[in-house]
């Protein structure tokens, strides 16, 4: 029997965390939340000092109860969630469960059993379990708070939209204002009108090598060319005028290395090096936390990657430190580690995202990593280290060349020294210039004029729209992906070629908030909202006061809202794509899983189009299949749909029969010799059983393969874990090789 019990957030973790502690431990996962505000009601008593009603998530009930059961055996449990807001939230519902204590009151607060760590290795843990600590109440009401304050919005505001525009719509008081930001940046793109200008080039001759130089001055002024017939009278004036070199200016830059990453700054960065959304950077770096089973161990691989801060622990910074002075050598490595400014609004209770340990190279991991994982750890890797790094020195070069009453410029970027720049690779370029001296006589080879128009603001891409949060304060590091799938399936906002545009109903429901709801929508008063929960966190104000302070004006609004908001008609957004049924412009709807075409016709005309998200049409080209409707007769066709390919007859809506399409995966029954298939069940879920289902009812949960397992007979199957890190089981539970697993595709070398 174990003394103690360590509960942490993911399973994965669970075990890794279980391998480094021993069996005196027993590491379990609460699978996340526990419990949570109902999703049936408002859930908060306002009357009562906002007092919340937790209950039991769906399908935690068991879970629960086992935790309970486990921890009445134990001398002591620790409490192991993430180190941020969420999981010190469940932290704190987790021992009030297991200790059996009253919604909000805990009679022993200064129990220590909260556990925390930065990172997944066998020295944080132990560290961490030597020195556990009481839950951080400050924390656990900031997270509270906020969870308040969103669901006084959200039940509120959104019944309100119910009645006067569209049932299912919602509004959520941190979402709402990203919605704003993009409704007003595409106002912004609309109301734009380009102007005309002209630029002109030159090319000289010089030292045998080539100067490609700007007009940059006319009579001394600003070179500023409005149309054609400008250029043409400068072109003019310029027909057998002499050339002149008359300065040559170098100037010596140094660059600074950029700071380790923070959440954003990597969402960022992968957004626009790796081609990732910031919810699959987030998912895959949590993939690189929790670690990977790495020559006979697991290891975590990265920091906690929910951070605002650059700060970083000093055995890490020197680590980094010899790690580059012996790669690259002594000049590459500054007198001291770098320190970096934290910003102000920064919580600062974690470091910046990094590698756990400096010598696990990303080219020494990578047959462990699948290949997202291998990019984004190669670069939050290269970051890490290039930040420790000496400076780069680039040398900066104008020439101006004097022709007649204009002034050209030419400019080149020569490294003098990489620096960082070796390892971490900068966007600029080494425009190298040929040997100039003032007094010089360039020879001209042709004049390039060109005509331009002036551009819009660009649309914000999830990169642009994160920084641009960040910058105003608004939303946390562990917030920004939520608030951007939260618009984008609400049907408020779409992506169009990466970027973000308002839907016809994002600016409706926008300019409906904004007219009733103007503090909501107000960036000032979000950011100060974040700013309240952080003087929660570190105890420097109370969140009861916090709440007071926004419902009363926000209950003010939503019943003056209530009153003057009339009936409001919603009119559908209309495509481009054309009906092929009866010829009429498709138009844009919202079901229940995302944006779809439809016939503005309906019912006479039912004709739908699934788009995809980045709002174009997803071909459904019918295939006629050999099976026959056995309730119409006719031959049915096959569709896609959520979940992949199915089969459906043409007679729609008279006939409504649909069927799966059984996916062979080349492994025959044990039991039968029939075809295993890839299926799925009621909730999506996919399994693969036996075609000759329900006479056979042979089933697997993973994927089979077509080896055998020695001891029970049946298909031994292939396992994925969180870290993406495959192996061969056998799913049998009743079998004694259910627990043994090996790694697919290893041979032993033969003996030479």
């Amino acid at each position: 029997m174990s003394k103690y019990l360590v509960v942490v957030e993911s399973p994965t973790k669970a075990k890794t965390i279980g391998k480094f502690l021993g069996k005196n431990y027993k590491v379990m996962s609460s699978m996340g939340h526990v419990r949570d505000l109902p999703k049936s009601k408002l859930g908060i008593d306002v009357e009562d000092d906002f007092k919340p009603h937790y209950i039991t998530i769906r399908g935690k009930g068991d879970l629960l109860k086992e935790l309970k059961k486990v921890a009445k055996n134990c001398e002591k449990v620790y409490y192991a969630a993430d180190p941020d807001r969420e999981g010190e939230a469940i932290a704190w519902h987790l021992k009030q469960y297991l200790e059996g204590n009253n919604d909000l009151i805990d009679p022993n607060p200064d129990e220590l059993c909260r556990i925390e760590f930065n990172e997944i290795t066998k020295e944080s843990i132990k560290k961490a379990v030597k020195n556990p600590r009481t839950i951080d109440m400050d924390r656990f009401y900031a997270q509270q708070s906020r969870r308040i304050l969103d669901r006084l919005v959200g039940y509120q505001i959104s019944p309100l939209l119910w009645r006067k525009v569209k049932k299912g719509l919602s509004a959520g008081r941190v979402q709402s204002v990203a919605v704003r930001l993009i409704c007003e940046r595409q106002q912004e793109i609309d109301a734009f009108v380009p102007e005309e200008y002209w630029s002109l080039e030159a090319d000289f001759l010089l030292n045998g090598g080539e100067i490609t130089a700007k007009l940059a001055k006319i009579k001394a002024k600003k070179a500023e060319i409005a149309n054609e017939e400008q250029m043409k009278k400068i072109l003019s004036s310029l027909e057998g005028v002499d050339y002149v070199i008359t300065a040559v200016q170098k100037k010596k830059k140094v660059k600074t290395p950029p700071a380790a990453f923070t959440t954003s700054a990597l969402q960022q960065e992968a957004n626009q090096k790796l081609n990732f959304t910031a919810k699959r950077t987030m998912q895959i770096a949590q993939q690189l936390y929790e670690g990977i089973s790495l020559k006979g161990s697991h290891v975590g691989l990265i920091t906690y990657m929910r951070t605002d801060s650059t700060r970083i622990a000093a055995p890490a910074a020197e680590e980094a430190r010899a790690y580059i002075e012996e790669t690259y050598g002594s000049e590459y490595c500054p007198k001291k580690a770098r320190k970096y400014v934290v910003a102000a609004t920064a919580q600062n209770a974690h470091e910046a995202i990094r590698p756990t340990s400096t010598l696990r190279t990303p080219a020494s991991i990578k047959e462990y990593l699948s290949q997202p994982q291998y990019r984004l750890y190669k670069l939050i890797w290269e970051r890490f280290i290039a930040s420790q790094m000496a400076d780069a020195i680039v040398e900066n070069t104008t020439i101006d060349i004097k022709g007649g009453d204009c002034l050209f410029k030419a400019t080149g970027n020569t490294v003098v020294f990489p620096g960082y720049m070796k390892l971490y690779k900068s966007e600029n370029k080494n425009d190298l210039l040929p040997a100039a001296a003032k007094g010089d006589v360039p020879v001209l080879r042709k004049f390039d004029p060109q005509q331009h128009f002036t551009s819009p603001p660009p649309a914000f891409t999830e990169a642009t729209l994160i920084k641009t949060l960040e910058k105003l304060g608004i939303g946390r590091p562990s917030t920004y992906v939520s608030i951007i799938e939260t618009i984008v399936s609400r049907g408020y906002v779409s992506r169009k070629e990466k970027t973000f545009h308002p839907t016809e109903l994002g600016i409706l429901v926008n300019g409906l908030l904004m007219e009733h709801f103007p503090d909501i929508l107000n960036v000032e008063f979000t950011a100060r909202m974040e700013e309240s929960l952080d003087k929660v966190e570190e105890g420097e104000m109370d969140w009861h006061t916090v709440l007071k302070d926004f419902y009363g004006p926000f209950s003010s609004s939503l019943a003056k809202a209530e009153e003057s908001i009339g009936d409001v008609e919603l009119v559908d957004e209309v495509s481009d794509v054309i009906c092929e049924k009866c010829g009429a412009n498709m138009v844009y709807k919202i079901g229940r899983y995302g944006k779809f075409l439809a016939c503005p016709n309906y019912p006479k005309c039912r004709n739908i189009k699934s788009i995809d998200k980045d709002g174009k049409v997803e071909e459904t080209t019918l295939e006629e299949s050999e099976i026959t409707c056995e309730k119409c007769g006719r031959k049915m066709v096959v569709k896609k749909g959520r979940y992949g390919k199915f089969l459906a007859c043409p007679g729609y809506p008279e006939c409504k029969n649909v069927k799966s399409i059984d996916e062979e995966i080349g492994v025959a029954c044990t039991e039968c010799g029939g075809a295993i298939v890839k299926k799925r069940n009621k909730r999506g879920r996919v399994f693969y059983g036996c075609k000759n289902y329900p006479e056979c009812q042979t089933a697997y949960w993973n994927l089979p393969v077509e080896e055998v397992c020695p001891d029970c007979g049946r298909h031994l199957v292939e396992k994925i874990d969180r870290a993406g890190t495959k192996s061969i089981v056998c799913e049998n539970k009743e079998c004694p090789s259910h627990k043994k697993a090996k790694k697919p595709g290893r041979k032993k070398k033969e003996k030479s």
